[in-house]
């Protein structure tokens, strides 16, 4: 039988677990914790982030960084915590923390609520190639890009070793963190960058580097959009790593939306 965490004491103002990492995380923590009684009432907030970036930005309220340890650490952490509720405000391919937090939250009866930013949709104009995963995109730049040409990776440090199988390419890589070194393909220009970026902007790094493809996954949202923008009105590809498979867990598509839900009885 499942066995629910002890709620916050009598008195005190019930306990939200923020997964973050994301500009929503961000804002909804900033939002909740502002809030009196109007929207979202009044939580106390802890925002756990999973480390990977070493230097995140200022968060109101607690902030918590590193894994839990799977679904069982993490039931054991909003059990000892006492936590009320969990928003789930992830990135898109955060798949495994996701996946647990839906299982976590079903075993103790905490309700979870995910924010799920729309993805990006082609347009007229576009030329997108969609692939499952690095791997797929690295086998079709291989085969479809000619040799000596310049791809823009704009997919994060964890996911750059499989393009060191495009020897005859040359790269851009733009993270908010350099990968490690052992991960970057022989040809590689680092660009430690954070959005949101521009479509001037864009268009200029297009320009100055002679990108002939790109390489992004389907994060959504309008700080990293504005590629495809340039992308479009300049021809060039772009090799789309589709989003992972995610939990039927309620989902809202916006900070409103998750106020909304924190302003409902449990």
């Amino acid at each position: 039988m499942a066995r629910e965490p002890d709620r916050s004491p009598e008195g005190e103002p019930p306990r939200l677990l923020i997964l973050g990492g994301t500009t929503e995380a961000a804002a909804l923590a900033r939002a909740v914790t502002g809030t009196r009684g109007a929207e979202a009432g009044t939580w106390d907030v802890t925002t756990s982030l999973a480390g990977r970036t070493r230097a995140p930005a200022a968060l109101p309220g607690a902030v918590r960084i590193g894994g839990f340890g799977g679904v069982d650490g993490l039931a054991a952490y909003l059990r000892v915590g006492r936590i009320d509720r969990v928003i789930d405000a992830t990135h898109p391919f955060a798949a495994a923390i996701s996946a647990n937090a839906a299982d976590a939250c079903a075993e103790l009866g905490v309700p979870l609520l995910r924010i799920e930013r729309p993805a990006w949709a082609p347009v007229p104009g576009d030329r997108w190639i969609d692939v499952a995963d690095a791997g797929e995109a690295a086998d079709w730049l291989a085969e479809a890009v000619p040799s000596g040409a310049t791809v823009l990776l704009t997919l994060g440090r964890q996911d750059v070793a499989p393009f060191q199988r495009c020897p005859a390419l040359r790269f851009v890589l733009r993270s908010i963190e350099a990968p490690a070194p052992e991960d970057l393909p022989p040809d590689c220009l680092l660009l430690t960058e954070r959005g949101p970026f521009t479509l001037d902007g864009e268009r200029a790094l297009i320009a100055r580097h002679g990108i002939r493809a790109i390489v992004a996954k389907n994060a959504g949202g309008e700080a990293t959009a504005a590629k495809l923008a340039a992308a479009r009105e300049l021809a060039i590809p772009v090799v789309m790593i589709r989003r992972p498979a995610l939990p039927a867990t309620p989902a809202v598509a916006d900070v409103a939306g998750a106020l909304d839900w924190l302003s409902r009885p449990r």
